[in-house]
């Protein structure tokens, strides 16, 4: 009733009847101060209420009534959650306020009063509008509040107002600079400063209001120029030592943001530091922590700190890899060429003119810069071109060049017409016995116990028998024998039964009798029940290796013992170290000085009193992997080419690995440990004096690389197959910064380690930084541990890898990356991933690595030992693809099952068997893949039932190395060409890329002969997610997950490629078929799955991606992954592929269309601001220590620094994404 005589009062009759207005506006404020319900009506859907208010504020020229109208606008919109300010500023109450300000000023003096409501007022609106600065400035109201400001500085009551509107105004940017330039930068100083408890509301405001101002540039010069750093800092440190019962944290957090927006140009971090900020502020961040509520003020302080930390240095020369291979022929454009381009002389380690001139924009880039670019463009790789999404098959090459690769599928056109069936029927009367030659030889004849000067004959027949089956040379494949031959067990032996004799040379030979009756391969999946007997195995049968001092590496020459009562005995045996290859000079060995590594790594119970080298007790690792031979693997190691020629083995690839019979769970993250890690590294810079900053391995000195020292400091090496340290640097006595070797021919991909560590002291706790990672966030910051493996702990019976390590994180460091490194981008960190761990063992030697390590040498020796599982009923062939670059050959198999007979029928079953086509370890760094197709290799040889029919189903054919040279040479990602190999499928060069060249030729074969595979499976690795999942190619998933319009007839597709991945989600433990996708990207074009997809034409053509961490769901979530479960995983793979035979096998595909379901189930849960490649939720939050550092909590505009500072507990329901800075090389 009142708004309605308020409504018919607008206009003339308000100016007429002033009283009456009073009076009116008078009992409306009253009835809203009182009544809850009246303001709800007028702020009520469908009233008129705010308009009629409006209308009257408007037309009033009464400051009273306009006093009244006031008050009622400020008690409607201090209520209602902000719903009832947008009415306002919808009705254009904005406006209408800043017009009564203008009018209002005119008057001389203006109301103070009237000014104040309308302060009061602006400042509640304000954060809503999001027009209010450019409102302000047009109209004029912005000068009007900086004037009223500049004359009420001792006002409190109007200047509280006044400089909340300010602080609105500030948020934009352009306000800001006319701000500044009227002086109000220097306003703000004289209010916050000297230091006072007086008016803390009033300090609050202004400091948030020249936080605002100071974002810009131009303020922030200014406050430099003025000298107001120290003016901050010296405030900063008063509140801290008054504020002793932390009642003001906001009014420190806001000095801190004052800080923290100046030293975001270059000008601010020098004052910052030279007014010693770098110190105010760590030591009044290390008196802040033990309170966790000031953790705001130690987030800021640190980023503070971070961000003026000076940058440094890599301590390299080059980022170029340590190690020159020069190419045939330099690729015409790409990194490649950029490199081989770079003028002599020029610093790639960083940039000359680092002006460092970084503002908010870069400076206060996210720890996820790259993922920032994906989520503008969010889905943008996705391929749209319907043309390119059909595959279409495209052999390429004419048939007369593929011609030659017919030799590689003999099993095709085999007739096997000389060939008896029924001897090698016979000859066993199982299908898991040993008919390989080389097993024939040795078991007819005494095993010679290898020495420093002789090699075993049993080393020269397993390679033999690798060369007579090889059909590159055009001989057909070597059929079982064709008269039965006693063949070796892999039980344990029978230790009693061993007879020892030594000749004149007194060498010892053990004659070991094998039994007459048939044996049979044990299971290569132990029983869950002797999980734990395996340690005891281990214990019980030992091998001693005395390990002589260089002097004495000729004479040293011994045998087995046993005892007479036949109790297992301890049996010894005189060779040169693993580490060091015969007929190559000697070096040192175990860890870093010329002794030998009996003082190095002997048993600690060992006798040493003559100095004539300890004896270390080695474990039998024979009888628990039956693919290794730590004698076989010296000499495959012999073989293979390096190109730093590496003249040594490590222990870990000697021994062999034992998974470990305990559960390695995915380590929880300590509270605070990022950034207590951060504050040791800024107090390099406080402390100066107790950085010890000493080299102590460089491989950048070819000719000594480890440093002779005192013995103060630890001994590293990674000189051998698949090493890589290029550096290590002592910074204080149990710290060490750690530089990772650059792939060869290549400036980056810094991921891949594997180095070995000695002379460490018991008890004492190192910490381990690797400083130059690239990526912008890892697996480690989510429950990764390294891996170790410790000599000692092989000798006690436990030769195996196990995660450690505690106190691991990873973050942006203060190491500068050049331009050159990070792709043309300036302003760029390295990161640091670091960890802590201790060591158990006195003159231990151990390892650590990034994964488990499996090298080109090791693949060898395994495939050598696979030899000894053929039996007459497995046809298995391995050839030579090809050279590498490095000179090392890829090898290639064939497995499947020979023919029943050589009847017709049999032969034309056999040959017309689906293919299936398999490779892995494109990508060096991720050897988890050679573990998965290991488990693969084995379970296709092995004597189940399963593997029977499987073998009977398919012809296998298997790469299982594809970059044989990234492997040996310890690269991380791409080959010597310098090129990620698996970006190279659409066009390989024959010269730079053989591997792949070769093996697509193969696939060119097949599909001109109409013979393409029905699956293609790439075996890789992921450092960035959790469980194991498949990449596929889905014409129908990609237009969904894109914009382009598509007929009914475009999205004809069979539904089968998803039938694999589905079977393995059910059957596998670690398989996810949430985290699979099928969507085909641009970025991926010339990855293998796309390529064998789109131009040979497999439907099922996938990527099978293995976590490098552990798994978050199903039978082992919580759980890191270890060769166990990677090897389970490829054996599952075979299991599913048996499983798809039957599903295929049906005519009716009906089976199938439960499948249309998944592809919009709940698995693919669309981002639409996901990173390019998965359209998937990632497994992490982006950020896992993030806080939002804007002004205030409401300040919309307030702009977020996301440094990995704060700690936020991860939150599982509700995953962000998490960020790869590599969105292109996910494959």
């Amino acid at each position: 009733m009142l708004l309605a005589q308020l409504e018919r009062m607008n206009g003339e009759t308000m100016a007429r009847d002033v009283e009456t207005a009073r009076q009116v506006t008078a009992k409306i404020y009253h009835l809203i101060q009182t009544q809850e319900k009246s303001g709800k009506e007028v702020m009520s859907k469908g009233s008129s209420g705010m308009e009629v208010i409006l209308a009257s504020l408007e037309n009033t020229r009464d400051v009273p009534t306009t006093l009244n109208i006031l008050y009622i606008l400020s008690e409607l919109l201090t209520v209602g959650r902000g719903r009832r300010v947008g009415v306002f500023v919808s009705k254009g109450g904005t406006g209408i306020l800043f017009q009564i300000l203008i009018g209002a000023s005119k008057e001389l003096p203006p109301s103070e009063e009237l000014m104040l409501q309308l302060h009061s007022v602006l400042a509640k609106v304000g954060p809503k509008d999001r027009k209010f600065g450019v409102k302000a400035r047009l109209s004029g109201a912005l000068n009007v509040t900086v004037n009223l400001t500049k004359q009420n500085l001792q006002n409190t009551k109007l200047l509280l107002p006044c400089l909340q509107v300010l602080r609105v105004y500030s948020t934009n940017s352009v306000n800001a600079i006319s701000l500044g330039k009227n002086g109000v930068v220097e306003i703000m100083f004289k209010i916050v400063s000297p230091y006072s408890k007086k008016n803390t509301s009033l300090l609050k405001v202004a400091l948030d209001a020249l936080g605002a101002l100071l974002k810009s540039k131009t303020n922030a010069r200014r406050a430099v120029d003025g000298g107001h750093v120290h003016i901050l800092l010296a405030l900063y440190q008063d509140w801290h030592r008054n504020d002793t019962r932390h009642r003001h944290m906001l009014i420190r957090k806001g000095l801190l943001v004052c800080l923290r927006n100046i030293t975001n140009i270059k000008l601010g971090r020098k004052a910052f530091i030279d007014a010693d900020g770098m110190r105010i502020l760590y030591n009044s961040s290390s008196e802040c922590l033990p309170v966790r509520t000031l953790d705001p003020l130690v987030n800021t302080s640190s980023l503070i700190m971070r961000k003026c930390f000076p940058k440094n240095r890599l301590p390299l020369p080059t980022i170029k890899s340590a190690f020159h291979y020069q190419l045939p022929h330099t690729p015409a454009a790409g990194p490649v060429a950029q490199l081989y381009s770079q003028p002599p002389g020029v610093d790639d380690v960083v940039d000359e003119s680092d002006n460092e001139e970084t503002d908010a924009d870069t400076e206060n880039d996210t720890e996820n810069e790259e993922d920032e670019k994906d989520q503008n463009t969010a889905n943008d790789d996705i391929e749209t071109d319907l043309n390119k999404l059909h595959p279409k098959k495209n052999p390429g090459r004419p048939f007369e060049e593929l011609r030659v690769y017919e030799r590689f599928f003999l099993e095709l056109s085999e007739d096997f017409q000389g060939y008896n069936f029924e001897s090698s029927k016979s000859a066993s009367t199982t299908s898991s016995s040993f008919s390989s030659s080389s097993a024939s030889n040795r078991s007819s004849r005494p095993i010679i116990v290898p020495t420093a000067q002789a090699l075993s004959p049993k080393h020269t027949h397993t390679l033999s028998s690798q060369e007579d089956c090889n059909p590159t040379k055009g001989q057909p494949p070597l059929p079982a024998p064709t008269a039965p031959t006693p063949a070796p067990s892999l039980t344990p032996l029978e230790l009693d039964t061993i007879h020892l004799t030594k000749d004149q040379d007194k060498k010892e030979e053990a004659h070991i009798p094998f039994p007459d009756a048939r044996t049979t391969l044990p299971s290569l999946a132990r029983p869950p029940s002797q999980g734990q007997m395996i340690e005891q195995d281990l214990t019980n049968v030992f091998e001693c290796i005395s390990l002589e001092q260089e002097g004495a590496l000729n004479s040293g020459e011994g045998g087995r013992g046993l005892k007479q009562d036949g109790s297992p005995v301890n049996a010894t045996r005189h060779i040169q170290s693993p580490l060091l290859l015969g007929g190559i000079a000697t070096r040192r060995v175990g860890g870093g000085s010329g002794s030998n590594l009996g003082s190095e790594c002997g048993s600690e119970g060992a006798e040493d009193e003559g100095g004539e080298g300890s004896v270390l007790e080695v474990p039998d690792t024979a009888l628990l992997l039956p693919l290794h031979d730590p004698d076989l693997y010296v000499e495959m190691v012999k073989g293979t080419h390096s190109v730093p020629q590496y003249a040594e083995v490590a222990y870990p690839d000697y021994f062999g690995h034992v998974p470990p019979t305990f559960r390695e769970p995915l380590q929880e993250r300590v509270y605070g440990v990022q950034r207590s890690k951060i504050f040791q590294d800024i107090e390099r810079l406080i402390h100066p004096n107790d950085i010890v900053d000493k080299v102590v391995y460089d491989l950048d000195i070819p000719s000594c690389p480890v440093v002779e020292d005192d013995g103060e400091s630890l001994k590293f090496n990674s000189q051998f197959e698949s090493g890589n340290l290029r550096k290590a640097v002592q910074v204080r006595k149990y710290e060490y910064d750690l530089v990772l070797n650059s792939d060869i021919n290549s400036n980056h991909y810094h991921q891949w380690f594997y180095f070995e560590v000695s002379g460490m002291r018991v008890g004492a706790t190192y910490r381990f930084n690797i400083i130059n990672s690239e990526k912008s966030n890892s697996q480690f910051n989510y429950g990764m541990q390294v891996l170790m493996y410790s000599v000692q702990e092989a000798i006690s019976g436990k030769p195996r890898w196990v995660r450690t390590g505690t106190d691991i994180c990873y973050y942006k460091n203060h190491f500068a990356r050049s331009s050159i490194a990070a792709g043309g981008q300036k302003g760029k960190s390295y990161y640091t991933m670091t960890f802590s761990t201790s060591f158990s063992h006195k003159d231990d030697v151990c390892y650590f690595a990034y994964h488990y390590p499996y090298t080109y040498s090791t693949l060898k020796m395994h495939l050598s030992k696979l030899e000894a599982y053929r039996t007459p009923h497995i046809y298995l062939r391995q050839d030579v693809l090809c050279e590498t670059l490095g000179g090392n050959s890829c090898p290639f198999l064939t497995i499947t099952a020979m023919p029943e007979s050589n009847s017709n029928d049999h032969i034309c079953q056999f040959r017309n068997r689906p293919l299936i086509f398999l490779s892995a370890r494109v990508h060096p760094g991720e050897t988890n893949a050679s573990w998965v197709m290991k488990g693969t290799l084995e379970f296709l040889m092995g004597s189940s039932p399963l593997a029977g029919s499987l073998r009977e189903s398919y012809i296998f054919k298997i790469v299982p190395m594809l970059n044989p040279d990234g492997v040996v040479n310890g690269n991380h990602r791409c080959s010597l060409s310098g090129e990620d190999l698996n970006r190279q499928w659409q066009n390989p060069n024959l010269e730079l890329h053989p591997t792949i060249y070769h093996t697509k030729s193969l696939l060119q074969y097949l599909a001109h002969i109409q013979r393409a595979p029905l699956v293609y499976c790439d075996y890789h690795g992921h450092s960035r997610k959790k469980n194991v999942f498949m990449y596929g190619c889905s014409v129908k998933e990609t237009v969904w997950q894109s914009n382009i319009s598509a007929t009914s007839s475009d999205l004809q597709e069979d539904l089968g490629y998803r039938a694999l991945p589905k079977i393995l989600s059910q059957i596998a433990p670690a398989f996810s078929m949430g985290s699979c996708s099928f969507v085909v990207e641009r970025s991926k074009e010339s990855t293998a799955r796309v390529v064998v997809w789109r131009e040979i034409g497999v439907q099922r053509s996938y990527t099978m991606e293995s976590t490098l961490c552990g798994c978050d769901q199903g039978k082992y979530k919580g759980l890191q992954i270890g060769t166990r479960e990677l090897e389970e995983m490829g054996a599952q793979f075979c299991v599913a592929l048996l499983r798809l035979k039957r599903l295929t096998g049906l005519r009716n595909h009906q089976h199938l269309l439960d499948l249309e379901s998944d592809i919009i189930g709940p698995h693919t849960k669309v981002v639409s601001s996901s990173s390019t490649t998965y359209v998937m939720e990632e497994d992490e939050p982006s950020f896992l220590e993030a806080i939002d550092y804007s002004a205030e909590s409401g300040d919309e505009d307030g702009e977020p620094e996301t440094e990995h500072v704060t700690e936020l507990p991860e939150n599982p329901d509700h995953p962000e994404q998490l960020s790869d800075s590599e969105t292109n090389h996910r494959e």
